[in-house]
């Protein structure tokens, strides 16, 4: 049950997150997205995060509406939030603000909130043991 709940507020959190980047806050997530990012993947910063945006509520939606794949979508989400790392340590080392990330300790402390919500989204979705769960 506990799992459940902590999936689903993962998901309400990914799909929060996702809209903002497609809608109210898609300029200023352009401020993370590192320079390097522009060159490797031969795109713009916007195309970055309406990407990421997209992959966000896409992430949401397969946990809440795949649960007998909620495993390999768990290692998705924590996989994308790993990916999105660089970024966070960007946007540290440049001290450029964002919404939400207008000091340097807001900025150092979302550098150690990425560990939480890789184990958040590998916790919520391993399969649980015992008779009759999975």
């Amino acid at each position: 049950m506990l799992r459940t709940v902590a999936r689903w507020l993962l998901a309400g959190l990914l799909a929060a997150a996702g809209l903002a980047h497609l809608t109210t806050l898609r300029r200023g997530f352009r401020i993370t997205v590192p320079d390097w990012a522009t060159r490797l993947l031969r795109t713009d910063k916007d195309t970055i995060v309406v990407v990421s945006g997209a992959a966000e509520i896409a992430l949401a939606a397969a946990l809440v509406a795949l649960p007998r794949e909620r495993v390999r979508v768990g290692a998705a989400v924590a996989a994308f939030f790993v990916a999105v790392f660089p970024g966070n340590v960007h946007q540290w080392r440049t001290g450029r603000s964002a919404p939400g990330l207008d000091t340097d300790t807001k900025r150092l402390v979302r550098l150690f909130l990425q560990p939480v919500l890789v184990a958040w989204a590998l916790w919520a979705t391993r399969a649980v043991s015992g008779p009759g769960r999975r």
